[in-house]
């Protein structure tokens, strides 16, 4: 099991930037991918970003494409989002998970293939 923290939310306006962080500890991190989700309120949790192990390969939701960017150093247990040119609807709960199993080839979307969340940070943008 690996414990994740979340940390970089805040209330910014629309047109600004902001850098979410997660720090990982517990089992070795550089062996899983890595996942951002959001959750806003009276919504599901979806898929934001992931990355894998190694840190070549990334994935993205469509309506992130272009602005947000994800990367990870093991070094630091540490993965990171880049949000640039956020817009109100990226308003939510971010949330970092641990996929579930070690050097898994495919990155998946899925709540359901990650098995270690941390407890969120809140991004708001207001118009």
């Amino acid at each position: 099991q690996v414990r994740l923290v979340e940390s970089g939310g805040g209330l910014v306006q629309a047109g600004d930037s902001l850098r979410l962080s997660c720090a990982a500890s517990g089992r070795t991190f550089s062996g899983y991918n890595m996942g951002w989700f959001r959750q806003a309120p009276g919504k599901e949790r979806d898929f934001v970003s992931a990355i894998s192990w190694s840190g070549r390969r990334t994935n993205y939701a469509e309506s992130v494409k272009g602005r947000f960017t994800i990367d990870r150093d093991n070094a630091k247990n540490t993965v990171y989002l880049q949000m640039n040119s956020l817009k109100p609807e990226d308003t939510a709960v971010y949330y970092c998970a641990a996929d579930s199993i070690r050097n898994r080839v495919a990155l998946i979307t899925s709540r359901a293939a990650y098995a270690d969340w941390g407890q969120g940070t809140q991004v708001t943008v207001s118009s």
